[in-house]
């Protein structure tokens, strides 16, 4: 979450009120996240020098304006073209894709060919994971709950199948942009 802020921030300085309107305008279609949360990470942030207030706006509330700092935006651009770290990929390789055109144009396709090694890896151990139920005897008691089981990892398996089809058609569309 931290990151996807830093990365609202870097396009332009918003206040807690904007942050919230800008998940719900595009950044909830990958990544969910609620009021509670985002003051968290924001506070977390300003601990941390990676974002700093502004400007305070007159008025009874006193609304405060945030903008990153450099080491906010060295923090950012570490995130953006480090590995992809956690249990949830697809969230962790969207957020990249959403603030890709933020980073140069020649750190776009590391970046993509790092989001496609991840699928790689995390799909051999799916298949690995499929290879391996084939060898077990499910009792004949567990069978209709290993049916459903089972689908939920060949759908694991098609997602991830698409994942990686979709970033390498998309490595090949941005390296060859006339196409």
């Amino acid at each position: 979450m931290a990151h996807v802020i830093l990365g609202l921030l870097l396009i332009a300085p918003q206040s807690f009120y904007d942050l919230i309107k800008r998940f719900e305008a595009g950044v909830a279609l990958f990544y969910s996240a609620s009021s509670g949360s985002i003051k968290r990470a924001l506070d977390t942030l300003l601990a941390r020098g990676f974002i700093e207030v502004a400007s305070v706006e007159a008025g009874g509330r006193g609304r405060k304006v945030y903008r990153l700092t450099d080491a906010g935006r060295q923090e950012f651009r570490a995130w953006m073209t480090g590995d992809l770290a956690g249990a949830d990929l697809e969230t962790a390789a969207l957020s990249r894709l959403y603030f890709l055109g933020l980073l140069e144009p020649a750190e776009r396709v590391p970046v993509l060919r790092r989001i496609t090694a991840r699928v790689e890896t995390d799909l051999a151990a799916f298949s690995a994971l499929d290879e391996h139920l084939d060898t077990l005897d499910i009792p004949e008691e567990q069978r209709d709950l290993a049916t459903h089981q089972r689908a939920t990892l060949d759908y694991g398996i098609a997602s991830l199948r698409f994942m990686l089809d979709w970033f390498r058609d998309h490595i090949d569309r941005h390296e060859t942009p006339n196409r």
